[in-house]
């Protein structure tokens, strides 16, 4: 019998409860949260970090993934652990759907099974075209002319190496891209107008379930919404509307995640679009709704341990 029901997985850098930085200062908070209501729904449990080499991933029957959020700067690392974890231990989510939502690809088939998304066009690595012929490419699938683009790689997180520019701006990103595309896959979109009128709205659902909304909002002069950029975060009241919207994205998943973020915006057309489906390792604002940590802990215990 494993000695742990469950491991919260995060990174080295969130391990130090003294921690002057506000980033680790809200992971630790919110693991902090995740962990008591575990422990009051009875389950023994631990918080480690990925690459932490002394751990024997045998010992615990469930790997919850929190915070590993330097994962996509050590990729190749991390994926020799998940793979190799996989078959020591259990996922929550499941490896199958973890292993599905880290490469942004998955867009394209949630995308077929009618999620709306904001004009993206996919470029797959090693692509011989020019940032410029993309753009194109780009133009002619989306029907028509676009001022502003946004690109991003899809194996990343929290805005690493994603760039917005304008048309005629494009040559100045081409050796960039050049060297990024060699690497792995991205994706070039329209530029959202919303994301800097309005912002970007992450939904939280438990087991399919509606649990609570944040609004994310970008600092003037700038379009990435998270808090390393200078980015606010606010409770929100989500609408009718929005939550139908989340919950049609999961319900359209493989499988049902256990937790899952959904980032809506709304796109230039005035109609709400999918920016990001997270089942992966989404920060989920534990600390602005605090009862939801003990819905998410509620929800482990009732799937798995009951």
């Amino acid at each position: 019998m494993a000695g742990l029901d469950v491991v919260l997985l995060t990174a080295d850098a969130y391990l130090d409860t003294e921690t002057q930085n506000p980033l680790a200062r809200n992971v630790v908070l919110e693991d902090g949260l995740v962990a008591e209501a575990l422990k009051n729904e009875g389950l023994n449990l631990d918080i480690k970090s990925w690459s932490d080499p002394l751990f024997d991933w045998n010992s615990t029957d469930y790997v919850l993934i929190r915070t590993p959020w330097d994962y996509f700067e050590r990729f190749e690392d991390f994926m020799l652990w998940f793979q190799t974890t996989s078959k020591q231990t259990k996922f929550i989510n499941s490896a199958a759907l973890i292993h599905w939502n880290i490469d942004k690809n998955y867009l394209k088939e949630l995308q077929e099974r009618g999620i709306r998304l904001p004009n993206t066009y996919f470029i797959p690595s090693a692509s011989n075209s020019s940032l410029e012929e993309a753009m194109a490419l780009a133009e002619q699938q989306f029907g028509h002319k676009c001022n502003t683009w946004v690109l991003k790689p899809c194996i990343a997180a929290g805005a690493f190496n994603t760039y917005k520019f304008s048309t005629e701006q494009a040559k100045g990103y081409q050796e960039r891209y050049k060297k990024l595309i060699q690497k792995q896959d991205f994706m070039l979109q329209e530029f959202q107008q919303s994301v800097v009128r309005k912002g970007e709205i992450s939904l939280m659902l438990f087991n399919g379930e509606y649990s609570h909304a944040v609004l994310k909002k970008a600092k003037p002069g700038d379009f990435r919404v998270q808090d390393d950029y200078g980015g606010t975060v606010e409770l929100y009241e989500a609408s009718n509307k929005e939550i139908a919207f989340a919950q049609e994205v999961v319900q359209v998943c493989k499988e049902m995640p256990l937790y899952a973020r959904v980032d809506i915006l709304e796109d230039n057309r005035g109609k709400l679009a999918l920016a990001e489906l997270e089942i992966f390792e989404p920060e989920l604002w534990f600390r602005f709704k605090p009862n939801s940590a003990k819905a998410l802990a509620h929800s482990i215990k009732e799937t798995f341990f009951t």
